[in-house]
This record gives structure tokens, C-alpha cells and sequence, in this order.
């Protein structure tokens, strides 16, 4: 199993939020900013680099589960969720920096994004965990309201609303 490494991003880097509607040529170069900015901090974390040059010519991890922080530029609410085109943009950059053959759900799990304390400017930080043996365990089957799995009658048509909404 593969110890878990910490890519800090740096300081002030220009971030996507999700609701705002930023113009295309800024959001394709703040997503090429972010991107590279993961690759060199990949390449400046010397115990990652050792591990990836162990694991070559493959990568590092067959199977990852990314965690990643926002660091908010300000104390008060916010939500990490709404940063995920950057969270986004910087796991691109780890699968380009050879940590990862993609980023597909066969091989990440996450970015689960969660709120990091207050960093001057704004910061993500990526947290990587080896996920070989990670199992995800399926949503149970939706079923129609009031229905016990146990005694369900198998027909899910007929839990549906008649017409005129009676039940």
C-alpha cells in the first residue's frame, strides 16, 4: 500500500467557482494555470517524485482516492463543493504529471471536497490515497415511498400516483 502524499497548491492562485459565469478565455487559462501549478508542485514533492520513479514505466497509483481542501481567502461560510472546476483542473494536472493513468471512475475516487482553514489568498490542497482495495458500495435501488424492501409487492408501477393524484 502506497502512503498518502499532499500536493499543495500556491497561494493566490486564480480559482474557478462553479457559480460564477466566467468568460471562456479566462476559465481555459486559469484551468491551464491550475493545471500546471499541480504538475510542479508533483515535481517539487521530492518523496512523491522517488515513488513515482519506483513505479516507472507505470504509474504511481492503478487506483486513488483524492481528497481535496479548499483553503478560503476568508473567514465565514463557504462551500468547497462550488470549487470543483478547480479541484478539477488540478487532478488533471496529476494524471498529467503521471501520478494517475486517468481520471475516470476506474481509477479516482473523489475529489471529495471539503473546507481547510483560512489561507491569505485562497490555496487547494490535494490529499492522495492509494484506493486499490477501495470498494464503493452501491446506492440501494430507489424505491417508491412508503415501500418496505422486505414485503415490497415487485411492482413498482404500482406505487405510482393515479391520475387526479390519489395514491
Amino acid at each position: 500500500m502506497i502512503q498518502p502524499f499532499t500536493i499543495t497548491l500556491p497561494a493566490g492562485l486564480p480559482l474557478l467557482n462553479a457559480n460564477r459565469r466566467t468568460h471562456h478565455h479566462i476559465r481555459a487559462t486559469r484551468t491551464r494555470t491550475i493545471r500546471a501549478a499541480a504538475i510542479e508542485a508533483v515535481a517539487e514533492h521530492r518523496p512523491l517524485m522517488e515513488a513515482l520513479a519506483a513505479a516507472k514505466p507505470g504509474v504511481l497509483f492503478q487506483r486513488a482516492r483524492i481528497v481535496g481542501y479548499l483553503r478560503p481567502a476568508r473567514a465565514g461560510r463557504a462551500d468547497p463543493a462550488n470549487w470543483y472546476p478547480s479541484f478539477k483542473a488540478a487532478v488533471d494536472g496529476l494524471v498529467d504529471a503521471g501520478l494517475l493513468e486517468d481520471d475516470d471512475h476506474t481509477r479516482l475516487v473523489g475529489p471529495d471536497m471539503r473546507l481547510g482553514s483560512k489561507t491569505a489568498g485562497g490555496q487547494l490542497v490535494l490529499v492522495i490515497h492509494d484506493a486499490t482495495n477501495w470498494t464503493d458500495t452501491a446506492a440501494p435501488e430507489a424505491l417508491p415511498l412508503g415501500c418496505n424492501p422486505a414485503d415490497c409487492c415487485g411492482d413498482p408501477s404500482a406505487h405510482l400516483p393515479l391520475a387526479g393524484g390519489a395514491a
